[in-house]
């Protein structure tokens, strides 16, 4: 086997890591915000859970594997059993859950990364090693996909996040008349995936995200940067 297909090959093996975590978190998140709001739909679908075969989708899934971006099936709300907060607040409240998961995740792995990078490994205590270097590369990725999919998740296209926020910060006759071109939405995010059309944006926030949980973190030996 050639160490291109081998690359290849672990590449893969990363990003199915982060499909089986990632994802499966953001979903919980906003299944479990919908819960505490009062909505039990989602919990009685099984969806308040980490089990990855509750919540991956197929196509949103292969997206991930190929692009380093993709969805899960969307976690069913019924805004009208949320009860102690308004219609629209509730909404906010469950769309951010996931992308927050998100970001949490990458806060976590990268203060892990620091840890055995820069802490111990400035000790003098790391020697190097293949599954050393697998590691770094598997927390490098981890972080990054999971920055990656929370800004990605937040485009105010459906299935994502980002329009259920439409939902909330628009008036409904305005929402439900640009849902009526659901799929023209969803044509276009794909376009746009596949020709590279959101490559510059979205690797933009994903730079300044990344950016800011490093700072955030500078508590842990320092800056990655």
């Amino acid at each position: 086997m050639s160490s291109m297909t081998q690359q290849g090959l672990f590449e893969l093996l990363v990003k199915a890591i982060v499909l089986l975590t990632a994802l499966p978190i953001h979903e919980c998140a906003h299944a479990m915000v919908a819960s505490r709001l009062g909505d039990q739909t989602a919990r009685n679908l099984g969806r308040v859970t980490l089990n990855p075969l509750a919540h991956l989708d197929p196509l949103g899934s292969i997206l991930l594997l190929l692009t380093g971006f993709g969805w899960a099936k969307p976690v069913p709300v019924m805004s009208r059993n949320f009860k102690g907060v308004s219609v629209k607040k509730g909404m906010i409240l469950v769309a951010v859950a996931g992308p927050l998961s998100n970001l949490a995740l990458a806060l976590a792995v990268m203060i892990v990364y620091k840890l055995i990078f820069l802490v111990v490994g400035g000790m003098g205590l790391l020697t190097a090693s293949n599954s050393l270097f697998a590691m770094g590369i598997i927390l490098d990725t981890m972080i990054t996909l999971n920055i990656g999919l929370a800004v990605f998740n937040l485009l105010p296209v459906p299935p994502l996040d980002g329009s259920r926020l439409l939902t909330a910060l628009l008036p409904y006759r305005l929402y439900y008349k640009l849902m009526q071109h659901e799929r023209i939405f969803i044509l276009v995010l794909f376009l746009l995936l596949w020709t590279g059309g959101l490559s510059l944006p979205l690797s933009f926030l994903q730079y300044y995200l990344f950016r800011g949980l490093d700072l955030v973190t500078i508590f842990v030996g320092g800056t990655i940067f």
